[in-house]
């Protein structure tokens, strides 16, 4: 590395830690000014069994590859909460039931990565790349996002919760980084005097450096200013998650992060994109059905995104939120009461301007020959389809930027976007 980049590097470093616990496309143009859009992206680390959080009862498959960990029907005891018919909620997610019938809230199942890895750690670096298969990506495709905004760029424009800046984040565009404690804090550089010291050190020359400074200086302020109102959480994320988790919390351990970034996004008007995640979903042992370890995940989860759309208030039709997980898990249940790792699995979508209330993809049930290798559900739409119908027109971006953002990939057609 040399001097230039090692300092730019060192001051991107100092400044991060100053920012306190911090069948066709149918678009719905003409929602006035794109600046105002807001895109929150939630990655789910470890796998998150999609079979049992949309879980499709209206198959008898379902209970037989399932004796032990299939949710109850629905109107049964921690049954399912019926969604089609066919397909059923994970009861754990009953807080996002006003979602799905005020047709704010949708489902991709059988979505995923075309790569048939399933390795966590390869699997989450190509779902955040934006590029399955390839191991020399130097970006993720949602910092790629960023630099596309028609939107001038702002300090605090992209937020990423966690201490460490994501792959999925890594990349040109300048991205605020804040600790999932989410409190404001005071740092040296609040000090006035330390602050002119470093402000006359970087000032004038308009080089990198100065403008990493500056940049980073002014969303240290922004997001304080933001999160100045009193929170009733602290930093509560659990030293011992497992490495496929890569430090991110489980919800029961950031049980207010859909309060806290709602606050986020009203205080400071100019930020538009947020990343966050949690880990925990790893489930090889005693998974549980309608109690049990996965619904003690979905639970804080579920009522989390509720307080978001909640608390977002009127920017909720401005926003649209994707959850998505590096695959799924194995459809018949392994012999610990648990699942193993599997290939397909379910995107949920919220927010406005959506066709929600409906469970999309291509479904070609449980039987084994219709699963993946005999054993898992087949990823039948390509994640990058998903993003890039939930992103292009909701923040208008022209086509060249949709295949600069997802390389490679040919966009195909799905139609839960309104018309």
């Amino acid at each position: 590395m040399d001097r230039r980049e090692f300092l730019k590097v060192a001051a991107c470093t100092a400044l991060t830690s100053l920012i306190p616990g911090l069948p066709g496309w149918a678009f719905n143009n003409g929602r006035g000014d794109a600046s105002t859009r807001k895109l929150i992206v939630i990655m789910l680390r470890g796998a998150a069994d999609g079979l049992n959080i949309v879980a499709p009862y209206g198959d008898s498959l379902y209970y037989q590859i399932r004796p032990s960990i299939a949710i109850a029907r629905p109107g049964a005891q921690n049954g399912l909460i019926d969604l089609d018919g066919h397909f059923g909620m994970h009861p754990a997610m009953a807080p996002l039931l006003p979602l799905w019938q005020d047709r704010t809230l949708a489902f991709v199942h059988a979505s995923g990565s075309p790569d048939p890895s399933r390795s966590h750690f390869d699997a989450q670096d190509y779902m955040e790349s934006g590029i399955p298969g390839s191991r020399s990506a130097q970006s993720g495709w949602l910092n790629r996002l960023v630099q596309a905004l028609p939107a001038k760029h702002t300090a605090v424009q992209a937020v990423s919760l966690g201490p460490v800046l994501p792959r999925i984040l890594s990349g040109a565009a300048t991205v605020a980084t804040v600790s999932k404690a989410m409190k404001a804090q005071a740092s040296a550089i609040d000090r006035p005097a330390v602050e002119s010291v470093f402000s006359q050190m970087y000032a004038g020359g308009g080089g990198d450096l100065s403008r990493a400074y500056a940049e980073g200086l002014a969303a240290h302020k922004e997001i304080n200013e933001a999160l100045s109102a009193p929170s009733d959480t602290g930093a509560m994320d659990d030293p011992e998650q497992k490495a496929a988790n890569r430090g991110a919390p489980t919800p029961r351990n950031y049980a207010q992060f859909g309060r806290q970034v709602a606050q986020l996004f009203r205080k400071e008007p100019s930020m538009q994109v947020a990343f966050l995640d949690f880990g925990g979903w790893d489930t090889h042992i005693n998974e549980g059905s309608g109690t049990g370890q996965l619904a003690n995940h979905l639970r804080p989860l579920a009522a989390g995104l509720a307080q978001l759309a909640s608390g977002l208030g009127d920017l909720y039709k401005d926003t649209r939120i994707v959850v998505m997980s590096e695959f799924g898990r194995t459809a018949h249940e392994n012999g610990n009461g648990g699942t193993d790792h599997g290939h397909g699995n379910v995107m949920w979508i919220l927010g406005g301007g959506i066709s929600g209330g409906k469970v999309y993809g291509r479904w070609s049930g449980l039987a084994n020959n219709a699963l993946y290798q005999g054993r898992d559900l087949p990823a039948t739409t390509d994640f990058r389809a998903v993003l890039t119908e939930l992103v292009a027109d909701h923040m208008e971006l022209p086509k060249q930027s949709l295949a600069a953002i997802f390389p490679d990939f040919q966009a195909r057609t799905t139609a839960f976007v309104q018309g």
